[in-house]
């Protein structure tokens, strides 16, 4: 899912191409995009935009008239930039945003498709669309600190909800914890002051870098290739790979279609969390550490796979 530091990379790029341009309509493919009526989609058709701006993971354009138009891109979509007028494809896509010298393609893949497109007018009917978390870039430490006390949740459901922080999804929220040392199934009422305050650094710290990052990539270009599994990353999509801190293997949380990434050695203490996918098969011989893990799986494996010497020489 294009979190804070991707969307401000799409953020940099229609800043440079589509602001102060006339949007001369949008040709819809898919209806379930649109998530509103009332104003019709053609009226932001002969618009000039004005702003583009981020409301958490949403991307505004701010159009004459105090027309907004608000894409939530979900976990799949994304923006591509093509000639103008270029034929939408039967596949993936969903809607076309036509300029004079280019349109912008949003595109879904996945089978569930959960994008959305609001078109609506007033910033009374803007502000309404926004879950209310609080900008973590521009959180004073008091401030985010009441944030995440504010419920007694796991810091992983924390620092991905949108009413509590803007911006930060399934992929940051893993490298923020990694470089915090904090466990994702710690509760943030168990946090004190030194933890909090590591917390707040590291989300800080982790959006402004990644946001430079994306934007030295991607300068002069529009972003065709914005992924939650980037290569520099440090855990999310690491599973089995060595920590770059300690070169233990990242282990994971997985739950329905997420899947949480996280170093046991560097932020559990050596524990194992308890992974659904996993553990309901080895039940009460799931591996509380790393060593158990180690063993369970020497245990497990087959001696033939090992190339035995005694089972190599059997008749």
């Amino acid at each position: 899912m294009p979190e804070l530091p991707e969307v401000s990379a799409y953020l940099d790029a229609f800043r440079e191409r589509i602001v102060g341009e006339v949007l001369e309509g949008v040709r819809l493919r898919s209806p379930s995009l649109l998530r509103t009526f009332d104003p019709p989609l053609s009226a932001a058709a002969g618009r000039t935009v004005r702003e583009v701006g981020r409301m958490g993971k949403r991307i505004v354009w701010s159009l004459d008239g105090d027309l907004h138009l608000v894409v939530h891109l979900m976990v799949t979509g994304r923006f591509h930039r093509r000639r103008p007028g270029t034929a939408l494809p039967k596949k993936h896509a969903h809607a076309s945003f036509d300029f004079a010298d280019a349109s912008y393609f949003l595109t879904e893949r996945g089978k569930q498709k959960k994008a959305s497109l609001h078109l609506v007018q007033g910033a009374e009917a803007l502000a309404a669309l926004d879950p209310g978390g609080l900008e973590p870039l521009e959180a004073s430490p008091e401030a985010f600190a009441a944030a995440l006390r504010r419920e007694n949740r796991t810091l992983k459901r924390a620092l991905t909800d949108p009413r509590i922080l803007s911006g930060i999804g399934n992929a940051h929220s893993d490298e923020i914890l990694w470089q915090a040392g904090l466990s994702p199934v710690q509760r943030t009422g168990n946090l004190d002051d030194d933890e909090l305050e590591r917390l707040r650094v590291a989300t800080v710290d982790g959006l402004r870098e990644w946001t430079v990052r994306l934007a030295e990539e991607n300068a002069g270009r529009f972003p065709e290739k914005i992924t939650a599994f980037h290569p520099a990353m440090a855990m999310h999509g690491r599973y089995g790979e060595p920590c770059p801190r300690c070169g233990d293997p990242v282990q994971r949380i997985v739950y329905a279609e997420r899947e949480t990434n996280y170093c046991a050695t560097c932020q559990t203490g050596g524990r194992l969390l308890a992974d659904r996918a996993f553990s309901r098969l080895l039940r009460e011989d799931w591996p509380r550490t790393l060593d158990e893990l180690e063993n369970h799986l020497n245990e497990r494996r087959s001696p033939l796979v090992d190339g035995d010497p005694a089972q190599d020489a059997a008749p």
